[in-house]
C-alpha cells in the first residue's frame, strides 16, 4: 500500500506532468461486457431507456467543472450518440459523503420509484475512507441489489477510483473485493474503476492524470473516460 501511495504521490511532485496527459481517453484495456437482460429487452422493444446512477460524491460529480462533466452526464451523452433516435436518460442520484446505509434508505425514492431498467450503484469509497464494517457493508449492499432485482431492475456495482487518499486509507482493496464478491453472489454486474485505471497505467497513462487536485475524486477527464468505458460495457452487454 505504501509503495502504491508513493508512486501516485510522485506523479504530483514531478512538476505536474501527470496533469499534462492528453485529453483523449486511453483505449479501454478490456472492460468486460455486462449482463443486462432488462435493459436489453427495453432496447429490443424500442422503449425509452432510463438509467439511475446511485451513489456518493463520485456520482454527484465532486471536482467536476460543472454538471455536464459528471460521469452520469457523460454516460448519457455517449449512449445517445450510440443510440440515435432513441430516448436515453441517465438520472444522477449521487449525494456526496453518503455510505451504503444512507443510500439504502433512499433507494426506493431515488431509484426504484424512477422505474429504470438499470441502476448503477457506486458505493464503497466512504466505507474505505472511514473504516466501515465490511460485514455490515456486504449485508447492506447485498440486500440492496436483491431489492432492485426483485423489482425487475438490472444492477451494476461500481467500485472505487484509484486515488492517493483511497490508497492511503488502507481498506480500499478490501471493499473493492467485497463488491466483487457481492456481484458474484447476486448476479449483479461489476464495473471496476480500479481495474480500469490499472489498465490505463499499464498503457502509459498514470492514474493521477484522471484524478483531481484534491487527491480523491476524478477530474473532468477521469469522469469522461470512466463514462466512456462504462458505456461501452453497457452497450456490449445489452446488445448480446
Amino acid at each position: 500500500m505504501r509503495a502504491d501511495l508513493a508512486a501516485l504521490a510522485a506523479l504530483l511532485i514531478l512538476g505536474g506532468t501527470a496533469f499534462a496527459a492528453p485529453r483523449a481517453c486511453p483505449p479501454d484495456p478490456g472492460t468486460p461486457a455486462l449482463v443486462l437482460p432488462h435493459l436489453a429487452a427495453a432496447l429490443r422493444a424500442r422503449l425509452p431507456v432510463k438509467i439511475v446512477a446511485l451513489g456518493s460524491s463520485s456520482t454527484e460529480g465532486v471536482m467536476a467543472s460543472d454538471a455536464d462533466d459528471t460521469y452520469p452526464a457523460e454516460l448519457q451523452e455517449m449512449l445517445r450518440e450510440a443510440l440515435p433516435g432513441r430516448s436515453v436518460r441517465v438520472i444522477n442520484r449521487g449525494i456526496g459523503g453518503q455510505d451504503a446505509r444512507r443510500e439504502m434508505a433512499r433507494m426506493h425514492r431515488d431509484a426504484i420509484a424512477m422505474r429504470p431498467q438499470l441502476v448503477i450503484w457506486q458505493v464503497g469509497a466512504n466505507a474505505a475512507l472511514h473504516r466501515g464494517d465490511p460485514v455490515a457493508f456486504r449485508r447492506l449492499v447485498t440486500a440492496g441489489v436483491r431489492r432492485l432485482h426483485l423489482r425487475g431492475i438490472d444492477v451494476v456495482l461500481m467500485d472505487n477510483q484509484r486515488s492517493p487518499k483511497l490508497v492511503a486509507a488502507g481498506d480500499d482493496a478490501l471493499f473493492d473485493g467485497t463488491l466483487a464478491a457481492i456481484a458474484r453472489a447476486t448476479g449483479a454486474g461489476l464495473f471496476s474503476r480500479d481495474r480500469l485505471m490499472r489498465g490505463w497505467a499499464r498503457e502509459g497513462r498514470p492514474e493521477m492524470g484522471f484524478i483531481a487536485s484534491d487527491w480523491l475524486h476524478h477530474n473532468d477527464l477521469g469522469y469522461r473516460c470512466v463514462a466512456r468505458a462504462l458505456g461501452g460495457a453497457i452497450l456490449a452487454g445489452a446488445r448480446r
